[in-house]
């Protein structure tokens, strides 16, 4: 079948954030090269997002872009966190749309055409719903609860079981570009964005090789991210628990004083009750500062606009040049 040459084929972004996955781009990077030689009508525009990576990482993308004019290779001057790299990579993208998966292939890439296909039909967000986890019992549990934890106390309704494979529209893509916040939960960002988004089951896959880069710290940090961007449940709670503390303490003041003036009552010296009271006291008022200083502190970072990722490096393979005389396009027939 020939192809239409007034047809301008669709570019498809692919955003691939690597942190020391020397072992897996190369692999990452055949499988995606692999979806997109079955598609045909779509240019490619692979890029990869290298947050500061120790290893042969960079290197091996370096040499890897000269090869490949698809290829785009973007590094920052430092280790920036998962999320600032992701909302990076999503505003150097140029496609009709984006496509992010992670370098240890535990997303299939082969779920792409199913991806596109949703997407032509109209939605402008296509996720991935996490059918099954790799992970042990305890952590896919936690996992589990994560979300719906997330999805309960966010006043926005967020998905499920979704983590970062998605197909994102170029009017999404338009919008993150706006996006200046120095903490990103780019799940729920893109989320209550709105517009009309669809999940598609699937099964995810073991990593293939090298170890993973989200630790049990990387997650409690990206829990509190998430509750903390899109929620004031936290702050509710510590104001609702301090009035019915400050309540209960009135009553028991009342109540010792009228057993005290009026009844007369010879109270023991309390020591064990006002110690008690005490350390209540300080304990809460601890738990609740520390849940007001997270929200204080991201206002202070935002304000500021301090440690905005540097990009040490942006290489863009050449595209080779069409022989003289050559056909640029096959004519229809």
């Amino acid at each position: 079948m020939l192809t239409d040459p007034s047809r301008r084929p669709v570019k498809v972004s692919v955003l691939v954030p690597v942190f020391n996955e020397e072992d897996n781009v190369m692999r990452t990077y055949g499988r995606i090269i692999k979806v997109f030689d079955d598609l045909p009508g779509h240019e490619l525009e692979l890029i990869f997002a290298d947050n500061h990576s120790s290893d042969d990482t960079f290197p091996i993308l370096s040499a890897l872009v000269k090869k490949d004019h698809r290829v785009r290779l973007l590094r920052w001057s430092r280790n920036v966190g998962y999320q600032r790299s992701l909302l990076m990579a999503y505003q150097a993208a140029s496609g009709d749309c984006a496509v992010q998966i992670d370098a240890d292939l535990q997303d299939p890439p082969e779920m792409i055409p199913r991806m596109l296909d949703a997407w032509r039909s109209g939605h402008k967000v296509v996720y991935g719903i996490r059918k099954s986890l790799p992970d042990g019992l305890v952590v896919a549990a936690l996992r589990r609860m994560f979300y719906a934890t997330i999805d309960s106390l966010s006043d926005d309704g967020l998905p499920r079981n979704v983590g970062e494979f998605r197909l994102v529209d170029a009017r999404i893509l338009t919008e993150l570009r706006q996006v200046e916040d120095s903490t990103p939960y780019l799940r729920g960002l893109i989320s209550t964005m709105g517009f009309s988004q669809i999940g598609i089951d699937y099964d995810r896959d073991a990593r293939t090789a090298g170890s993973s880069k989200f630790p049990l710290k990387a997650m409690v940090t990206l829990a509190v991210d998430g509750i903390v961007n899109h929620s004031l449940v936290p702050l509710r709670i510590a104001s609702i628990t301090s009035l019915c503390v400050g309540m209960a303490t009135f009553l028991l003041a009342i109540f010792f004083l009228i057993g005290k003036l009026v009844l007369g009552q010879d109270w023991p010296a309390g020591f064990a009750t006002t110690t008690m009271l005490l350390l209540l006291s300080i304990t809460l008022n601890a738990m609740f500062l520390g849940i007001v200083g997270e929200y204080i502190g991201r206002i202070f970072q935002q304000t500021k606009r301090m440690n905005r990722p540097i990009v040490e490096a942006d290489l863009t393979g050449t595209r080779p040049e069409t022989p003289a005389g050559s056909l640029s396009a096959v004519p229809a027939e």
